[in-house]
């Protein structure tokens, strides 16, 4: 999962990103440590949030993101 590299390039905290994509500061946490796996709903959230796609967002560490 990409978000946390994602996240850290745009220079946006974990609280501000649950803040943007209305969900928790520890569901981020939990999302980025690999503890549970975003819902559609969610991952899309975050995706906007982000401002990526979530195949960006779900992509393994192997592949760039883009943006």
């Amino acid at each position: 999962m990409q978000m946390r590299t994602i996240r850290e390039a745009r220079g946006i905290t974990q609280t501000e990103l649950a803040k943007l994509a209305k969900v928790s500061q520890p569901n981020i946490s939990d999302v980025e440590n690999g503890k549970v796996s975003p819902t559609v709903a969610t991952a899309s959230r975050l995706a906007k949030a982000l401002n990526c796609t979530v195949d960006d967002l779900l992509g393994d560490a192997e592949q760039k993101p883009t943006g």
